[in-house]
């Protein structure tokens, strides 16, 4: 498996810079619900410290988890995407601090610096093919567990 892409990295200082000044801090405590599925999607993250799960809501008592995100990893890509709804909800599992971007102004940024949003959307297309790939990985070995005898 590939080391997992970190969005702030894949961007040259001068485009780094042009999105950072758009970053605002912000902070969780843990336990704190971030987003649930089917909200709007108008902002995404980069977690700073802390960690957070991705969720899929089971039924109306349990959630599983999908994925664990820690300092550098993106969370929040569906407000690249029409209907603009999140697909899964995340949660703070320690207390987080991150950067926050608003989607729409990081939308018009990338419009006036067409370099820097081709840069944006690779290296998200990137992490999500990565974080796809964490996800199979995960499915087979549970596959061959439940198939293993015990």
């Amino acid at each position: 498996m590939t080391k997992a892409i970190k969005l702030l990295t894949v961007l040259p200082p001068p485009q780094r810079q042009r999105l950072m000044d758009l970053a605002h801090e912000v902070s969780f405590p843990e336990d704190a619900r971030i987003f649930e599925a089917g909200g709007r999607a108008d902002r995404f993250w980069v977690i700073r410290s802390g960690a957070v799960t991705l969720d899929q809501r089971i039924n109306a008592l349990q959630r599983v988890t999908v994925a664990s995100l820690g300092t550098g990893d993106l969370l929040g890509w569906s407000w690249l995407f029409p209907p603009y709804q999140w697909d899964f909800g995340a949660q703070a599992f320690s207390p987080v601090r991150a950067y926050e971007f608003d989607a729409a102004a990081v939308l018009r940024l990338c419009e006036e610096d067409p370099r820097l949003g081709l840069i944006l959307v690779r290296g998200i297309a990137e992490i999500l093919a990565h974080r796809l790939e964490t996800t199979r990985v995960k499915l087979m070995e549970y596959a061959t567990h439940r198939r293993s005898p015990l």
